[in-house]
């Protein structure tokens, strides 16, 4: 299995989630273990439901632009803050700062990731 870099998992993954015709599942699969726990604002999403998450995504977005502002590794450990702005296909532009901690297992996936996010204004 290829072994995803961080840089990716913070750009590439969510294209991946919104844009591409492969399954999620395959998709999810190659940036997370099977047994992750994924804590956004005090949820925890495991596999399936960022899997159910993905088909909404599909439906709703229309472009995607992430700004990497920080990030920071140390061994397993990685941390990042970043912006993530959404078009909808109804128009409707939402941006949102991303404060993210993950932690990788042995094989390079994320086994642990915890995230805080505030809403911002778009036209900023």
């Amino acid at each position: 299995m290829e072994t995803p870099d961080f840089h990716a998992y913070l750009t590439r993954l969510p294209y991946e989630l919104a844009f591409s015709e492969d399954d999620p599942a395959s998709i999810i699969d190659r940036y997370y273990t099977p047994t992750f726990q994924y804590r956004n604002d005090g949820i925890t999403l495991d596999r399936q439901r960022l899997i159910d998450h993905t088909t909404p995504a599909r439906k709703t977005t229309k472009h995607l632009d992430i700004q990497i502002h920080e990030t920071l590794t140390d061994g397993p450990r990685a941390a990042a803050r970043f912006t993530m702005t959404a078009h909808t296909r109804k128009d409707k532009v939402i941006k949102v700062e991303v404060h993210l901690f993950a932690e990788y297992a042995p094989d390079g996936r994320i086994a642990q990731a915890n995230a805080l996010t505030r809403t911002l204004d778009p036209s900023t």
